[in-house]
């Protein structure tokens, strides 16, 4: 935990770790960008560097968050997208200006304006919502088997049968109830 704020839950897809930034969501909610200079360096850290962040803006990516997860929660489940999600989501794909460029490596890296706004980053975090909504890569949504975390999460395993979120905090953690409670009874029954 930095400066008193627990740490930033990172994963390999914008979208979605962008939604882990509430985590457990179903239990004692932890949020993860509660001042807009966290959020700062949240969207460092993601590679979509900001110079600086209003109340009102935090506001808005607070918003996009929750739409994402709601939108991406109703896919994994194979419901009916959530009307106000969706107008939210497209919204801030809308109001950004950040190009995609690729970079000498191959991979695609955003560029964001040269007086960069959070508006330009919460539009990438959007697209990047919508191309894993959408279905358009390889991968399929899913939501964490933690009863208290419930974190929508993008499986790219080859089986795509991956349970957890975050192995290291969700799967670890319901792996040591589980080992916990066997142990609990294992010993009543023997006695």
């Amino acid at each position: 935990m930095r400066d008193g704020f627990p740490d930033f839950r990172l994963g390999s897809v914008l979208a979605t770790s962008f939604t882990g930034t509430l985590s457990e969501r179903h239990g004692n909610a932890v949020e993860r960008i509660p001042t807009p200079q966290r959020l700062v360096d949240w969207l460092t850290v993601s590679g979509l560097a900001v110079d600086s962040c209003t109340t009102a803006q935090l506001d808005l990516a607070r918003e996009l968050r929750e739409s994402i997860h709601a939108a991406a929660t109703a896919a994994a489940t194979q419901d009916t997208l959530p009307a106000a999600a969706v107008q939210v989501i497209n919204d801030r794909s809308l109001q950004g200006r950040a190009a995609a460029v690729l970079t000498p490596e191959g991979r695609r890296r955003w560029h964001l304006r040269s007086a960069s706004s959070v508006e330009d980053a919460l539009s990438v975090i959007a697209a990047d919502a919508i191309s894993i909504i959408a279905g358009e890569r390889d991968g399929r949504l899913a939501l964490c088997a933690s009863p208290t975390c419930r974190a929508t999460f993008f499986d790219t395993s080859q089986s795509r049968t991956r349970k957890w979120c975050d192995m290291n905090t969700c799967g670890n953690r319901q792996k040591k109830a589980r080992f916990i409670a066997n142990r609990s009874s294992g010993g009543r029954a023997g006695s």
